[in-house]
């Protein structure tokens, strides 16, 4: 029986994978953030994790505005491969406010707990005690902002008119806004996320300030498709507790006609460098996509054509 085309893409991709063409020197361009974000930091480590495994794989990473910049650059064709929010991932493939996206899932990156960072020697320890008072967002293109926006949807808030809303031209510029007084509080989220850092390890010091137990009920029962997602303790100086709040996982989407073999290729050095000492990548593992993904279907054929080979499935 002849094999259908999707088979014989599948088969050959396996194939280019397992055999020497592996070396065959590749650059690809990988969409980040704006400086100063989570972002940058995790593609940094995506690359040094890349490299380490297929030297051939050349990734060249190009800061952008962030997730909703990212999407329209990959159906352009402008990236190979870009860092994307989940909400943002959630509105792209689902349609909502435009056309589904014609984008592919490479990796989960890892889960994002929205959260607010407030100086130390501030009084405010609820998101009531926010309201009306300047809040940086984040950059103006982060799927951060669109987490944040949802999270306080849910709580039956608006993100612009129930506060004095502050949207960053550089994400590095929201750890010093709450430290001089500009903002009371910087939303953001994700492992090692470097303006809690920033924050947290001041000399003013930083306190965390998420939904309680029934504002993520309310939450999650408006807006299903985030999940509970707790920050570990010990992620950030300081914070000696988990965190329980909402989020979801971020993603590497691919842009449409990438080969199929560089895409198994990526698929293949990101699972051999699972283990590896990074905690930027501790998460960024095979199990954790195939748990992340809504669906198979919406990982790139490369990646299933590797997982198959591995003998990780789906």
């Amino acid at each position: 029986m002849a094999l259908t085309r999707r088979t014989a893409l599948l088969s050959a991709s396996t194939a280019f994978v397992g055999g020497s063409a592996s070396a065959q020197p590749v650059k690809v361009r990988l969409g980040t953030a704006t400086p100063g974000g989570g972002f940058p930091v995790y593609g940094e480590a995506f690359i040094a994790a890349v490299k380490a495994q297929d030297p051939a794989l050349e990734i060249e990473a190009i800061n952008t505005k962030g997730s909703t910049e990212n999407v329209p650059m990959l159906e352009a064709g402008n990236l190979d491969i870009a860092l994307v929010q989940g909400e943002v991932v959630h509105e792209v493939l689902s349609g909502i406010g435009r056309p589904p996206a014609n984008l592919k899932v490479l990796t989960a990156m890892y889960p994002t707990a929205g959260l607010f960072v407030v100086r130390a020697d501030r009084p405010y320890r609820s998101i009531a005690d926010l309201k009306g008072k300047p809040i940086a967002w984040g950059a103006g293109g982060s799927g951060l902002v669109i987490l944040g926006r949802y999270v306080m949807d849910g709580l039956g808030l608006d993100a612009v008119r129930d506060f004095q809303p502050i949207y960053l031209e550089r994400a590095d510029d929201g750890p010093a806004m709450v430290l001089d007084g500009r903002a009371a509080a910087l939303w953001g989220g994700g492992a090692g996320w470097p303006g809690f850092r920033a924050v947290m390890s001041s000399p003013s010091g930083g306190r965390f300030v998420a939904p309680d137990a029934e504002e993520i009920r309310r939450i999650l029962a408006r807006h299903p498709f985030l999940k509970p997602i707790s920050q570990p303790a010990g992620s950030f100086p300081g914070q000696a507790d988990a965190i329980p709040s909402v989020g979801s996982w971020s993603f590497v989407l691919v842009r449409p006609g990438l080969d199929d073999a560089i895409v198994a290729r990526l698929s293949k050095a990101l699972h051999l460098s699972e283990g590896k000492p990074s905690p930027q990548l501790g998460e960024t593992t095979a199990k954790n996509t195939l748990a992340a993904v809504a669906s198979p279907a919406i990982l790139h054929p490369g990646v299933l054509a590797y997982y198959r080979e591995a003998g990780l499935g789906p």
